[in-house]
């Protein structure tokens, strides 16, 4: 531990009566109903938040639409609007969490509501159409995404300071409830706003952040945590960091784009080349942390067991569940929906509501478990829920394409208490674990690890998808098609790239449909119309689809499990309840 450290807590930590007097008075005499100022306002900030990174999943038809682009083509917009926001995020959190400590956890936090709030209404005016329109998306998403790391970074900081000890996994089981509940909400949302126009899908956030905005400007206190003597901005750390994790994080998207006559870009030459450059960048980052005067990544954090292994174990958490909800929802959009009737248009609706029970689990544990965690600690809460979404991953992997809904819907269910039984507890640990000055640069700390493993998630699953799909998808294609005596369209069925086909599906389109609109006449004419009507009903593409799609699913799903049973084990090794500011008070050993 750094002597300025240790000189910090000699000189600013109370005693446990002094303690929980200060938070009986709600923090520097601020009133006893500030802590809940605290969390409905970081409770909303967190909502708008997840509510808008996921009203995209299903409203991107209806973007696509209205900016005229079309999917089958524009596989690289798709990626940047769905990735770019967690790249930015991820990249920015580490800086913004230390820069917080020295300036002030709310003054940020509050520029971030505001930043966020323009990045909306700058979506809902969005100019153009075309390609341009697309850029201008992803441009003003990646500005919500500056806005979203402030908060981020800042929330679980914020409510540490308001909240006593033996409150703080309640609070913070609440507000991650909130994040997890406006991700699953957005889906709903978007498919409802997109029906109407898909600028409301960027409207509905904007009441909210105005509201946030203003009330966190009056309302929020600023907590005089921060340590007494001048503190330096490490340059060089966050040069190296943000321009490591930023190339490393573009070679990862980029590599999931066709490169040539491959269907992926894992051999172009610029991917190699930065995920090489943003990998040494990261290696050197540690080192070059251990070495500055004021570091923004504080190593001698990882000292704490609570924190060491209540991070190692978020991030594997989020490595595992970062890319399943996209997974999940391509099974049921591409596949299991249009076999049970369900029009492709109307799937990316349906497959929010049949998600539900992974909302429900969350929503009715995530509470829970943080009172459970304020009396007893994190260890055995967070070890048994990630045992319990491992179990749910090798449920998932060994049901069948056409699977019925009872079995799918507990697995779901069961993974929604998991994450509900592990999200509060393990923050809660992290966040107790440090001291008043060093929220910022914690809570920081572990949303990085979180955000990045998230993104590297849905490009590690991503990989595995396409690369099984590129193998398997061009000889199912041609049996489906000789089965259907449909052999004079196999050359024009042919040029359906598998991701084209796996993510119109995605998106509420029949690729089949958009083939056969634009062959000629003559061709069409040669075609029983029995055959077409076969091709293009809801049950063709998506049999043909699961053949080369299930052997995927499985495979990520086992790897799922197998980094959440190790999450477990991290979990049961990080030690018993720990409270750094009242175990390590003077006179405490």
């Amino acid at each position: 531990m750094s002597a300025g450290r240790k000189e910090y807590r000699m000189n600013t930590k109370p005693t446990n009566k002094q303690q929980n007097s200060s938070y009986a008075e709600g923090g520097g005499g601020r009133g006893i109903q500030y802590k809940w100022v605290a969390l409905s306002n970081t409770t909303i900030a967190m909502f708008m938040a997840a509510v808008n990174g996921s009203i995209l999943l299903i409203s991107l038809p209806a973007i696509f639409n209205g900016i005229n682009i079309n999917p089958l083509t524009s596989f690289q917009y798709l990626l940047w609007i769905l990735m770019g926001y967690g790249v930015v995020t991820a990249t920015l959190l580490l800086s913004f969490g230390r820069l917080s400590d020295m300036y002030g956890r709310v003054r940020l936090y509050n520029i971030g509501f505001a930043i966020f709030t323009a990045g909306s209404i700058l979506l809902f005016f969005t100019p153009d159409t075309g390609d341009a329109g697309a850029i201008e998306l992803i441009v003003f998403r990646l500005i919500q995404a500056v806005g979203a790391a402030f908060i981020f970074s800042n929330s679980a900081a914020i409510l540490t300071d308001a909240f006593p000890p033996d409150e703080r996994g309640k609070a913070l089981g609440l507000n991650q409830v909130a994040a997890i509940a406006g991700q699953f909400i957005g889906l709903i949302i978007g498919g409802l706003l997109a029906v109407f126009n898909w600028r409301y899908v960027f409207l509905i956030s904007v009441p909210f952040g105005v509201i946030g905005t203003i009330w966190a400007f009056l309302k929020l206190k600023e907590t005089d945590c921060r340590e007494k003597r001048p503190q330096k901005i490490d340059i060089w750390g966050n040069l190296v960091f943000i321009g490591g994790l930023t190339i490393f994080l573009i070679g990862i998207t980029y590599a999931l784009i066709p490169y040539g006559t491959s269907p992926m870009g894992w051999g172009s030459p610029f991917v190699i080349a930065s995920l090489v450059a943003g990998f040494l960048l990261l290696v050197a980052f540690p080192f070059i942390e251990m070495k500055v005067e004021d570091p923004m990544f504080r190593m001698d954090l990882f000292r704490v067991r609570n924190f060491a292994f209540g991070n190692a174990a978020g991030f594997l958490s989020a490595l595992a569940r970062g890319g399943v909800m996209i997974i999940l929802i391509l099974l049921l959009q591409g596949i299991w929906l249009p076999l049970h009737g369900y029009s492709f248009e109307s799937t990316p609706f349906w497959a929010g509501i049949y998600m539900l029970p992974l909302t429900i689990g969350f929503v009715v544990m995530g509470p829970i478990s943080g009172i459970l965690s304020d009396r007893y600690g994190a260890r055995w809460l967070s070890t048994a829920g990630m045992v319990l979404v491992g179990i749910s991953f090798l449920v998932l992997a060994v049901l069948p394409y056409d699977f019925d809904y009872l079995p799918f819907a507990l697995a779901l269910l069961i993974m929604g208490l998991g994450n509900g039984l592990f999200a509060s507890p393990n923050s809660a640990a992290i966040m107790n674990s440090v001291g008043p000055g060093e929220r910022g640069v914690a809570s920081g700390m572990m949303a990085t690890l979180m955000n990045s493993g998230f993104v590297l998630s849905m490009g590690m699953f991503f990989t595995i998808i396409v690369v099984e799909l590129t193998d398997a998808f061009p000889p199912v294609l041609v049996s489906a098609l000789t089965a259907a005596n449909a052999t004079s369209l196999i050359a024009d069925m042919s040029v359906i790239p598998p991701t084209g086909a796996l993510f119109a599906a995605f998106l509420g389109y029949n690729p089949v449909e958009m083939i056969i609109d634009g062959l000629s006449p003559a061709l069409i004419a040669n075609i029983a119309p029995a055959t077409i009507a076969t091709l293009t009903n809801t049950v063709w593409f998506p049999t043909t689809l699961a053949e080369a799609f299930m052997p995927s699913l499985g495979l990520s799903f086992y790897i799922g499990a197998g980094l959440s049973f190790v999450a477990a084990i991290l979990c049961a090794m990080r030690g018993n309840k720990y409270i750094e500011e009242l175990d390590n008070a003077p006179g405490k050993n």
